[in-house]
C-alpha cells in the first residue's frame, strides 16, 4: 500500500514548498502523512462540498491547488466555511494537501499549463526569482575530484538552464595540521600538512543544498570537508512569475480573443482595446496584475491573467491588451496538470478530477 507522504514526496519534488511565497500556506494541512492511501481527489479549491465528494468516493487525501487555511485559526467552531471544511476533514480522517504559489511559480507549473492551452510556443519564465541559487565551493585533493564531482552532480548540482554537469575547477595548495583528535586522511599528527587540491565550484538550486551538502560529505575522504556555500543573485530561470510566450501565427484581436475563449473554455473575457495584431502573449494565473509592467516590459502584445481592477485597466495604455478571464477559469487546468503528475509517477493508483464547480462568481449572460 501507499503512504499520503510518498504522494506528498513526489508532489515536493515536482514544486518544493521552497518555493512558496512569504504569506503563502502551502503543505500538508490535515491529517496524517503515515497514513495508508485510499484514493486522491485533486480539486482547484477545497470546500465542504469536496469534503463530502472525497468521503463519498472514498479518497482520504485531497490535493488542492488553494490552500483552505491561509491565516492562522485561533478558534475551530465552525462559524465559517474555513472552520466547517477543516471539522469535516479531521472528523472523517481526509488529509488536505495544499500546492499553491510552489507550483505557480515552477517552470511546468500552472502558467506553463495555460501556455500550453494556448498553444504558445518559445515560452519561457515572465520574471525569474533571484537569490534562489547557491553556489559551493569545496576543496577536494586531486586524485577525488571526479569521485566527488559525480557525486555532485547525482544529487543535483551543476544544473544551469538546458544544462547539467556544469562545474568549475582550479588547482592549488592547502594546508592543515591534525592533533593528537584527528583522524587525518593524509598527513602527520601534528605537524603541518601540503596536499595538492582543486577548488571546484558548482551551482545549486536552493531545493537541492541539503542533499547534496550531504553528497558532498558522503564522497569527499576528509575527515572535515572544507566548504563553503553563498547565495549568487544570477536570477533562476526556471523558478519566477508568469509565463511568456508566442503564438505560432499572428492573431487580429477578434481571432485572438476567439481563441482565448475556446481554448479557456471560457464564458466571457474582460479586455482592454488594442490596435496591434498579437504574436507575444504573457499569461499568469490566478491575480496577476502585479506583473502588468513586466509584460509591456517585455514587448507582450497581450496579457492573460486575472483579478484586475477597473483603474488598473487603464494602465495598459494600449501597450499591449489585458485579458481577464477570471480567476477559476484561468487556473481550473491546473487539477489536470496535477493528476497527470500524480499518475506519471504512480500509474496504477486512483487519481480523481473534482466534479464540484468551486467557483465563487457565477455569470448572468
Amino acid at each position: 500500500m501507499s503512504t499520503i507522504n510518498q504522494i506528498i514526496k513526489h508532489l515536493e519534488q515536482f514544486a518544493p514548498t521552497i518555493y512558496q511565497e512569504s504569506y503563502d500556506n502551502c503543505g500538508l494541512l490535515t491529517g496524517d502523512a503515515t497514513w495508508e492511501l485510499t484514493k486522491v481527489l485533486v480539486t482547484l479549491d477545497c470546500t465542504e462540498a469536496v469534503v463530502d465528494e472525497a468521503i463519498a468516493k472514498g479518497c482520504n487525501l485531497i490535493v488542492a491547488h488553494h490552500p483552505i487555511i491561509f491565516g492562522g485559526l485561533k478558534k475551530i467552531n465552525g462559524k465559517n466555511y474555513v472552520e466547517r471544511t477543516v471539522i469535516k476533514a479531521i472528523k472523517n480522517d481526509i488529509a488536505i494537501y495544499a500546492i499553491h504559489t510552489n507550483l505557480d511559480n515552477m517552470q511546468f507549473g500552472v502558467n506553463h499549463k495555460i501556455c500550453e492551452k494556448l498553444g504558445l510556443i518559445n515560452t519561457q519564465i515572465l520574471v525569474p526569482k533571484s537569490g534562489m541559487l547557491k553556489m559551493l565551493c569545496v576543496y577536494v585533493p586531486q586524485a577525488h575530484l571526479q569521485v566527488v564531482q559525480e557525486a555532485l552532480f547525482n544529487a543535483g548540482a551543476g544544473d544551469i538552464g538546458n544544462y547539467s554537469e556544469c562545474s568549475f575547477y582550479a588547482t592549488g595548495m592547502g594546508t592543515f595540521k591534525g592533533n593528537e583528535h584527528s583522524h587525518a586522511f593524509v598527513g602527520k599528527i601534528g605537524e603541518r600538512h601540503q596536499e595538492p587540491e582543486y577548488k571546484l565550484e558548482v551551482v545549486v538550486d536552493d531545493s537541492k543544498l541539503d542533499k547534496v551538502i550531504s553528497a558532498l560529505k558522503s564522497a569527499h575522504p576528509y575527515e572535515v570537508v572544507a566548504f563553503n556555500v553563498y547565495t549568487i543573485m544570477n536570477p533562476n530561470n526556471t523558478i519566477g512569475s508568469g509565463m511568456i510566450g508566442e503564438l505560432p501565427e499572428d492573431l487580429n484581436t477578434e481571432d485572438f480573443l476567439k481563441h482565448l475563449k475556446s481554448a479557456m473554455n471560457l464564458t466571457l473575457v474582460r479586455y482592454t482595446p488594442y490596435s496591434k495584431s498579437i504574436k507575444k502573449v504573457a499569461v499568469c494565473g490566478g491575480s496577476g496584475s502585479f506583473l502588468l509592467k513586466n509584460a509591456i516590459g517585455a514587448q507582450a502584445d497581450a496579457f492573460v491573467t486575472a483579478d484586475f481592477k477597473y483603474h488598473e485597466f487603464f494602465d495598459a495604455e494600449n501597450h499591449l491588451m489585458i485579458a481577464d478571464i477570471g480567476h477559476y477559469e484561468s487556473e481550473i487546468f491546473t487539477i489536470n496538470l496535477l493528476a497527470d503528475e500524480i499518475v506519471k509517477k504512480f500509474p496504477t493508483f486512483a487519481v480523481i478530477l473534482s466534479e464540484i464547480n468551486t467557483n465563487p462568481i457565477n455569470y448572468y449572460i
